[in-house]
């Protein structure tokens, strides 16, 4: 079997809600969600998603190849652009590429990817995350309400921005998982959004109120001082890493025990995911993957190492046009047993319509705050 080419499209992300972070959000809650479909002279297709961007530069590693020898053809795409670097949205369109190569993989193994990789249970616990910053307070408690009638007991609010409003906010997330636990799990992303002192200034005040389970990019993703310092400044654990692209730029974290909860983003693929999730099994860490919405196969990766912890759970429902073999039920996921990652892609259905949206608008969230990391005191606006 041989990689004969590649063709990609494109759909969207209904939220049914404005989504965002401390950087900003997005008002309509539609984004967009590039997709590959990688083709074989055998007639099998692997489905991608998460990045368009270098899919031409990088295709001439994986073309005439045996797409069955999935780690060799990533280490190849590595080594494909390695003179200007593999790193940031370059590493995105690799993963992209790496998802529908797994997804091939145990479609020719007539198997889920889950059971591929190894995981012997189908069901992967995660915690509801609402990208809520934009929501009032009567919008975050139906989200949170809808979250836990599927059995969440933990959350993740966005905020960042106000100490005494994250502190009521996510009293209204706890309440509302009490429905199921009477210790709901709490977390608090702030989206790199402080510098050290801002942060352990902020994080001293929410924990004289609150049990605070984990504080998420609570400074620049390179700052693996930063991180140390303030992970033995507060009670709670410090997760990070959803942003690094590639296993090497942990190094510095792992190094300055600057870290507490591995993260990985979903968006930047499956071998991405499971060489994080060892580097960090190797130091006795947990390790947590990041916006499975943007790479739904990551979910089946989840279940297959021994250090996962919980994954973010973001929405119940599925970009346009796109079928999941998997449910959302008693606080995770419960994966099927289609062969290969279970996403289906009804292409012609995502010809004819013509919603579009984009994560990278001026004042969404993937467009870093120009106050962000300058918030030591209250300004007139509120930052």
């Amino acid at each position: 079997m041989k990689i004969t080419g590649y063709r990609t499209l494109r759909t969207v992300h209904d939220w049914g809600r404005p989504v965002g972070d401390a950087n900003g959000h997005i008002s309509s809650g539609v984004t967009e969600v590039p997709l590959v479909i990688l083709e074989t002279d055998e007639g099998i297709e692997g489905v991608g998603m998460g990045s368009h961007h270098d899919l031409d530069r990088i295709y001439p590693a994986l073309d005439g190849r045996d797409p069955r020898a999935v780690t060799s053809l990533y280490d190849a795409m590595l080594a494909r652009v390695f003179k200007s670097g593999h790193t940031g949205a370059t590493f995105g369109g690799i993963g992209t590429f790496d998802m529908a190569l797994w997804d091939l993989k145990a479609k020719i193994a007539g198997e889920p990817l889950w059971r591929l990789l190894g995981g012997a249970d189908r069901f992967v616990p995660g915690y509801a995350s609402g990208l809520d910053i934009a929501l009032d307070d009567d919008e975050l408690r139906t989200f949170y309400d809808a979250m836990a009638e599927r059995g969440f007991t933990g959350g993740k609010l966005k905020g960042g921005r106000d100490a005494d409003h994250d502190i009521r906010r996510l009293g209204i997330v706890a309440d509302a998982l009490r429905a199921n636990t009477s210790a709901p799990t709490l977390l608090l992303d702030a989206n790199e959004s402080w510098n050290l002192k801002q942060a352990v200034r902020y994080l001293t005040r929410i924990e004289e109120h609150l049990d605070l389970t984990w504080i998420e990019e609570p400074l620049r993703r390179w700052d693996a001082v930063g991180h140390a310092r303030l992970s033995t400044a507060v009670r709670a654990a410090v997760a990070t890493g959803e942003n690094l692209t590639g296993l090497e730029q942990y190094r510095p974290l792992f190094d300055a025990g600057a870290v507490d909860v591995v993260q990985a983003g979903a968006v930047w693929g499956i071998t991405h995911f499971l060489r994080v999730a060892i580097a960090a099994h190797s130091r006795d860490l947990p390790v947590s993957p990041v916006g499975l919405t943007a790479n739904y196969a990551v979910t089946a990766a989840a279940a297959a190492v021994p250090n996962h912890l919980t994954a973010e759970i973001q929405d119940l429902g599925a970009p346009f046009g796109l079928s999941l073999d998997q449910i959302v039920t008693d606080g995770g996921v419960v994966l099927g047993d289609t062969p290969g990652a279970g996403v289906s892609i009804d292409e012609a259905a995502i010809a004819a319509q013509h919603l579009s949206g984009s994560w990278a608008s001026p004042e969404g969230p993937h467009v870093r705050s120009q106050r962000a990391g300058l918030r030591m005191f209250t300004h007139a606006d509120g930052e």
